[in-house]
């Protein structure tokens, strides 16, 4: 169990930081500044963009602590 879950954690680390590399240097169609055109690479592509796999990220550590602590 405890095996799984720090599988879990590591993957959501490694998932938050790929995010934020993905929001610094991904380019959108759309938008005069990154903050935009992340905001639009979001809601073409969902996950796919920097700020989905960021958020994604803090929600499979957050997913993984809790399990850790109340599991």
């Amino acid at each position: 169990m405890l095996g799984l879950v720090s599988i879990f954690i590591i993957f959501g680390i490694v998932l938050t930081a790929w995010g934020i590399y993905r929001m610094k240097t991904d380019d959108g169609l759309f938008g005069k500044s990154q903050k935009s055109k992340n905001i639009f690479n979001l809601l073409l592509m969902g996950e796919a963009s920097g700020i989905g796999q960021f958020l994604g990220g803090i929600v499979c550590v957050i997913i993984g602590v809790a399990i850790l602590l109340f599991g």
